[in-house]
């Protein structure tokens, strides 16, 4: 080894003379990408509503999931400026069941800013994507790089396990983060010199391709891989130790009461604040919910009617597991009589209609629980 081979840092990658490897993602991209209700068939201009709405819903979501929503979105609003000109309410109804609902807050407001403030436009920039609400740094990169080409490599979970791979990244998450963001970029082709488009969008597009189909977290396909001569964790016959992960924390448990109250074929509920957990949705009223919770006095907040049955315990427990704890709820049902009055904050909608209330899957839970209901309650 010579002096100078000796001193160069071993947590560089080790990369052929001439790197062949954009090329062989953007072949094997060009032969067997997804197709998916956001992107733009081959050869046509990407549209950054689309592309933009799609980033936001497959944050913390899989692309499954996603798919009957972003129909449903864009049916609704075809382009931003038609939702920009929605309200709070019927957004967080349409995205209802799709978790994580700060990111529909921050849809709204986001759509409602590029309508007034960039008459309708995205801006093309990182710098100016990042200003607005809601968008973060992957985001910004990720709208950048698809829907105008921008020279920026944006790294989500599926890109961050190829690269992890492909470079046998030792350095644990969420720590490796900066090192796979700088060696993820030397996946992107370099056509400056020859005056082609950048084909960023597409870069990326193909590593999270190869991620979701190929390079997956469990019995990659490594035999398909494009990369896979190129592959330092599969020379090891180490893929499936990569990402390195950090030991995972799970919160403390809290506990809480939910409270149902029916009047005939009406379901008393009300809005949660807009700011914090699941803000603004709607909830059947309940307890607050805390670690070590007594049950006996988180009865004590069940709301107060005129003419209401006693209270009735159901058999069991509701569980709902959220980003940062689990929750343990006991649910509560009583009748009121016709005609009571909601009680201040509070309101009464049709059951038969909740399939339209923007009720979080936590609640959904609680009242199929409490009305006995196999299914969702909007079934």
């Amino acid at each position: 080894m010579s002096p100078k081979s000796a001193l160069k840092d071993k947590s560089e990658p080790v990369l052929p003379e001439t790197s062949s490897r954009p090329t062989l993602l953007l072949q094997w991209y060009d032969r067997h990408r997804r197709q998916l209700p956001w992107r733009a068939a081959p050869g046509e201009a990407s549209d950054p509503f689309r592309v933009w709405l799609s980033e936001i819903m497959l944050q913390q979501t899989t692309v499954k999931a996603v798919g009957p929503y972003f129909e449903k979105f864009v049916a609704r609003w075809p382009d931003v400026t038609a939702l920009g000109r929605a309200s709070q309410d019927d957004v967080l109804r349409m995205w209802a069941g799709l978790g994580y609902y700060s990111r529909a807050r921050n849809l709204y407001a986001c759509a409602v800013a590029v309508t007034r403030d960039h008459g309708g436009v995205f801006p093309d920039t990182e710098e100016g994507l990042r200003a607005l609400p809601g968008i973060g740094p992957y985001t910004a990169a990720a709208i950048a790089a698809i829907a105008f080409d921008r020279r920026t490599m944006p790294v989500d979970g599926n890109i961050e396990r190829v690269v992890s791979r492909l470079f046998a990244v030792e350095e644990e998450l969420p720590q490796a983060k900066p090192r796979i963001q700088q060696l993820a970029t030397t996946l992107l082709a370099d056509t400056r010199a020859r005056d082609e488009k950048s084909r960023a969008g597409d870069s990326a597009q193909a590593l999270m391709d190869l991620g979701a189909s190929i390079c997956t977290p469990k019995k990659p396909a490594c035999s398909l891989c494009p990369l896979n001569e190129d592959c330092t964790a599969r020379t090891q016959g180490m893929q499936e130790m990569f990402p390195r992960k950090a030991p995972k924390k799970t919160g403390t448990l809290r506990r809480g009461a939910a409270f149902v109250v029916t009047r005939g074929g009406e379901l008393l509920v009300r809005s949660r604040p807009e700011k914090g957990l699941l803000g603004g949705m709607t909830e059947v009223p309940g307890s607050d919910w805390l670690a070590g919770q007594d049950e006996a006095r988180a009865k004590q907040q069940a709301p107060e009617l005129k003419g209401l049955s006693r209270w009735h315990r159901k058999v069991g427990v509701v569980t709902h597991v959220f980003t940062h704890f689990p929750l343990e709820l006991v649910v509560y049902t009583a009748k009121a009589e016709a005609r009571t009055h909601a009680p201040e904050g509070m309101r009464w909608v049709s059951i038969a209609t909740l399939a339209g209330e923007a009720l979080p899957n936590v609640m959904r839970k609680v009242i199929a629980h409490a009305l006995d209901r196999s299914s969702d309650p909007s079934s």
